[in-house]
């Protein structure tokens, strides 16, 4: 059931090294609040607030809006760092709060999707100049040459730069929610793998998903 998944040469060639992670939990049930939910995100916070462990967060995020800044894009990361230091995680459900938590806990770059919506096997690749796609909640997505591109077998399913495409996203009645986070240089792929096990076991102790497994690549 794990997503077959594949580096094309193109994107190894211009960012050799340079890590992708997947995370799929299958039969989850997407509570809005589950018992015991609040206390579990307390505790993360505490631990993600730390001095160090903040300042380590900090330099990663940086390390992205710097990246996002070379396509001419602002890194939504950084507002989200901010807001969570003086107010906490957001709370929305359970599948969207352990994405916020995956990316602010390690510090990384999470997407959070419907595996079902998807077109066979997936690509990390680079874009041409003005490919696009359809993104989330009616915007259109136009690359610039050599951005971070995933693709399933159909089409452009996100752009790093710009986001996740609208065929894909997390509703009410989504089961099988698949993960994946995105380095850029200068970010460690073990950093991929914490923010993705805090995703999937978030899902697994909260929705009863299973862990259908965590790749970094």
């Amino acid at each position: 059931m794990f997503p077959e998944f594949y580096l094309s040469t193109a994107y190894q060639a211009k960012y050799p090294g340079v890590g992708f992670g997947l995370t799929l939990i299958s039969s989850c049930q997407n509570h809005e609040n589950p018992a015991g939910f609040d206390q579990y995100k307390r505790k993360l916070l505490r631990k993600m607030r730390k001095r160090q462990t903040l300042a380590e967060i900090t330099d990663r995020i940086d390390t992205y809006a710097a990246f996002f800044q070379r396509f001419g894009f602002e890194c939504p990361l950084t507002k989200h760092l901010q807001r969570t230091i003086h107010s906490g995680f957001p709370r929305y459900d359970l599948i969207v709060d352990a994405h916020f938590m995956a990316e602010m806990c390690a510090g990384i770059l999470v997407a959070v999707t419907d595996y079902e919506r998807f077109n066979g096997g997936l690509t990390l690749d680079v874009a041409d100049e003005g490919e696009g796609c359809a993104g989330m909640g009616g915007r259109e997505f136009i690359c610039k040459a050599d951005e971070i591109v995933l693709r399933d077998q159909k089409e452009i399913v996100c752009v790093l730069c710009q986001g996740a495409d609208e065929k894909t996203r997390v509703h009410e009645d989504t089961h099988q929610v698949l993960f994946y986070a995105y380095a850029v240089p200068g970010i460690d792929s073990q950093h991929l793998t914490d923010g993705l096990t805090i995703a999937a076991e978030t899902m697994a102790e909260f929705g009863g998903g299973k862990i259908e497994g965590i790749e970094v690549y």
